[in-house]
């Protein structure tokens, strides 16, 4: 076995030809579904080679492929999945969802209430109203911010991820984007956001921007970054828009309760539906009004789906049963603890490794210090960062192949000790490698 003292590309190929062999039965799955769809795929973050194993099915935290491999799953269905695969409260509540009707075409009893827990939980959010997913809650919310101000100008941020049509990866790969005029400024570099804001102020209606990047690295806003944005919002008359699809999990009340810094709308998913598809958007009462039906001159807002009795259920289960204000402090406090021990990892063995984050998200770069922006973290070793990827899933935890990690909380102490233990016997195996990444 070449492993320990090989270089990273004769590493790579070895874990890759083992990847195959173990696979035959997802090899065939993926063939097939090519035939259908392009590159067998439906849903481009999934995508990892040689090809991705296919899941048969979920049970609590793990994951059970097509060729009989189990595999703890680390990386929480992209923080959808706090609740793990099959949580009871959450099904008994689709259940009884099922039983009253899945579409009434009507007012359900349901949706208030949902809507209640969240505006009760998130302090910017005074109303709010459903969607299907994020995507469709950030293409309300910026919809929402240029009839408020007249204006069609976005200020967004490199390396932010807003949905499957507003997203903006660093450097010139293309994306499928809505026809907003939007401006770019680096994260967490407010001298930069204020030159371009300044610039366009007339025509500025939104600045939007996740608290934390998710897809870019789970790279944490610094304090006075958001605090300086709430700041030019004001200044400008722009909206200041929360992306908290992801984050809104790290804190009772999200990363705006965590910063004290509270913006005009703040945009959800993800796990806040119970790991149903869902979407929301909220904010002060005096820009959410506009779509108020009672209203001579109400802006439309459709949606078969917004108010589906399933979506209402399982949300009300998450927010009022399961993911209460205590668990959540508990639940981050976990990520913290794993995200430190994951460093320490890093540490002892003395390579170019760092974990980077915020409570229950978190990603592994292959980098020396930690990133202040998406361009940092994009930077970091592709080859070993895949490498990683591999050494861990043969060990049968499953993380994103961009190294991300966001626990669930039917995850237990065996399998976090499991994946802290995963991490060291890689690291060590790799060290070599890893040290010579960077020169």
């Amino acid at each position: 076995m070449r492993g320990r003292n090989a270089t990273v590309e004769d590493a790579l190929d070895e874990a890759r030809d083992l990847y195959v062999r173990r696979r035959p039965e997802s090899l065939a799955r993926h063939r097939a579904a090519a035939e259908v769809m392009p590159g067998g795929n439906t849903r481009s973050v999934l995508f990892h080679g040689p090809f991705p194993f296919t899941a048969l099915r979920g049970e609590g935290c793990r994951i059970f492929d097509a060729d009989g491999h189990a595999y703890v799953n680390m990386a929480g269905e992209y923080t959808a999945g706090l609740f793990g695969h099959s949580h009871p409260a959450i099904r008994a509540a689709v259940m009884r969802a099922l039983d009253g009707g899945v579409n009434l075409t009507a007012h359900n009893a349901l949706e208030a209430e949902f809507a209640r827990l969240i505006c009760t939980r998130f302090p910017s959010i005074e109303l709010v109203r459903f969607t299907n997913s994020g995507t469709e809650a950030n293409l309300l919310a910026l919809a929402c911010a240029t009839i408020a101000t007249g204006r069609g100008t976005i200020l967004a941020f490199e390396g932010g991820y807003h949905g499957s049509v507003l997203t903006f990866p660093p450097g010139a790969r293309p994306a499928v984007n809505v026809p907003h005029r939007v401006v770019l400024a680096p994260y967490n570099d407010l001298a930069a956001a204020q030159r371009v804001a300044r610039g366009v102020a007339g025509e500025l209606a939104a600045i939007i921007l996740e608290p934390m990047l998710g897809s870019g690295g789970c790279v944490p806003a610094e304090q006075g970054f958001l605090e300086g944005l709430r700041a030019l919002a004001d200044e400008t008359g722009a909206v200041l828009i929360f992306d908290e699809v992801m984050t809104s999990r790290l804190a009772p009340g999200g990363l705006q309760e965590a910063s004290g810094v509270l913006p005009d709308l703040t945009t959800l998913g993800k796990y806040v539906g119970g790991g149903m598809s869902f979407g929301a958007f909220g904010g002060r009462a005096g820009l959410m009004a506009m779509f108020d039906p009672r209203r001579s001159d109400a802006v439309l807002h459709a949606g078969t789906f917004n108010n589906n009795t399933l979506t209402m259920a399982a949300g009300i289960a998450a927010l009022g049963e399961i993911y209460t204000p205590e668990v959540a402090v508990a639940h981050n406090a976990r990520g913290d603890a794993l995200r430190e021990a994951l460093n320490g990892i890093a540490a002892r063995h003395a390579v170019p490794i760092v974990a980077t984050g915020r409570g229950s998200m978190m990603t592994l770069h292959v980098l020396p210090a930690a990133p202040r922006d998406a361009a940092q973290a994009a930077a970091g070793h592709a080859g070993l960062k895949e490498l990683l990827f591999l050494d861990l899933l043969e060990r049968g935890y499953y993380m994103a192949r961009r190294g991300m990690v966001a626990l669930s909380l039917v995850l237990g102490e065996e399998e976090l000790e499991g994946f802290r233990d995963a991490v060291d016997e890689v690291v060590a195996l790799r060290a070599p490698l890893l040290r010579g990444a960077f020169g």
